[in-house]
């Protein structure tokens, strides 16, 4: 994350290491991206959403653990609901079990500040289902099937993108959301790494 996927986006990193940027992780779960970002960068603000109320609980007590409350808050709030103006606004393996992942982009495209970048991380997943005939792409469509698909499934919308979306739905979905630009900029054999610009 600090090392390769941020220094992948255009720009991003120098707005993190001059300070007074904003940085929303929207899907924190119990914030390791987010604090792994804000000990990296100590002239940013951060804040962490997810909709689990525990996950967050559990986020707040590891930044006051690390020293880093000063900067970096917690909040339970879906993607669609959340407020401020960010700089830098991340999706770390989330988008795809959101029940409208196009709502939740075109919201964040409305509080991107200008010059914004999204970080949208996703599975790696092919676009045909031949492209994910591997033991990667095995375990990704039971997750999806039994984790992703459902949960996706219950709420408002009920996209259902899975775990195993592929690089041109996810850029269909941000296209639909009101972006204009989508890059690679980085893969592991687990995930794929898009920089999201209007």
């Amino acid at each position: 994350l600090v090392s390769t996927w941020l220094p992948a986006l255009d720009g991003v990193v120098d707005k993190l290491t001059q300070g007074g940027a904003t940085v929303a992780d929207i899907g924190c779960g119990h914030g390791a991206s987010t604090l792994a970002m804000a000990e990296a960068f100590p002239g940013t603000t951060f804040v962490g959403y997810d909709v689990h109320p525990a996950s967050v609980d559990g986020a707040r007590r590891r930044a006051v653990e690390a020293g880093l409350a000063d900067r970096v808050r917690f909040e339970t709030s879906a993607g669609k609901d959340v407020s401020g103006r960010y700089d830098l606004v991340c999706f770390f393996d989330c988008l795809h079990d959101m029940g409208d992942p196009v709502g939740a982009l075109a919201h964040v495209r409305s509080i991107l500040a200008d010059g914004g970048t999204v970080l949208l991380v996703e599975p790696m997943a092919g676009d045909a289902v031949d492209d994910n005939l591997n033991p990667v792409g095995a375990a990704y469509y039971a997750f999806s099937t039994l984790l992703c698909t459902p949960n996706s499934l219950s709420q408002e919308v009920g996209a259902a993108l899975g775990a195993q979306a592929g690089e041109a739905r996810l850029r269909q979905v941000a296209a639909k959301a009101g972006f204009g630009r989508v890059r690679r900029v980085a893969e592991t054999p687990f995930n794929m790494v898009l920089e999201v610009r209007p």
